[in-house]
C-alpha cells in the first residue's frame, strides 16, 4: 500500500470500519430495496464508528474501493456480525439473500460453517428481544 493510500485509510477511518459499512451497504440493498429505516440504521453504526455521512456517501458511491476486512479482533467480528443480521431484519422481513449473505459474513468471519445458521439465527432472536450485541454476544458463547 502506498503511503497517500494509508493516509487516506487514517483520514476517512480504519479499513475494517469502511469495510464493515460496505458489508452494511451490501446487506441493505440484497434484497433488492434499500428502505428508509436501513438508511437510518446505517448512519447510527456509522456514527458510532466514526464514520460522516460524506464518507459513508463515498463508500456508497464507489464500493469496488472499498476492500473486505475481517476484523482482527474476536469482539469486533461479533460486533460487525451482529451489525449485519440487524441491519437484515430491521424491516421485519428476512429476504433468502439476506439470509445467505449473513451466513457468508459469519463464515468469512472465521465461525464454524456448521453453527453459522445457529449463530444467526440467535443473534437475531436477541436483536428482536431487544438485548445489545454485548449481551448477545455473552449469550451466544454459552450456547456454544
Amino acid at each position: 500500500m502506498k503511503f497517500s493510500e494509508l493516509l487516506s485509510v487514517f483520514k476517512t477511518g480504519s479499513a475494517t470500519v469502511r469495510s464493515h459499512m460496505k458489508n452494511l451497504i451490501e446487506m441493505a440493498a440484497a434484497d433488492g430495496n434499500f428502505q428508509d429505516v436501513e438508511a437510518a440504521l446505517l448512519k447510527k453504526i456509522a456514527k458510532r464508528n466514526g464514520i460522516g455521512e460524506k464518507q459513508l456517501s463515498e463508500i456508497r458511491s464507489n464500493p469496488g474501493d472499498v476492500a473486505f476486512e475481517v476484523p482482527a479482533d474476536a469482539k469486533e467480528k461479533f460486533h460487525q456480525l451482529y451489525d449485519l443480521v440487524h441491519m437484515m431484519s430491521i424491516d421485519n422481513e428476512v429476504h433468502p439473500e439476506e439470509q445467505k449473505l449473513s451466513e457468508l459474513f459469519a463464515i468469512k468471519f472465521g465461525y464454524k460453517r456448521e453453527k453459522v445458521k445457529d449463530i444467526v439465527d440467535t443473534i437475531r432472536l436477541n436483536i428482536k428481544n431487544g438485548i445489545s450485541a454485548d449481551e448477545a454476544e455473552l449469550r451466544l458463547k454459552m450456547l456454544l
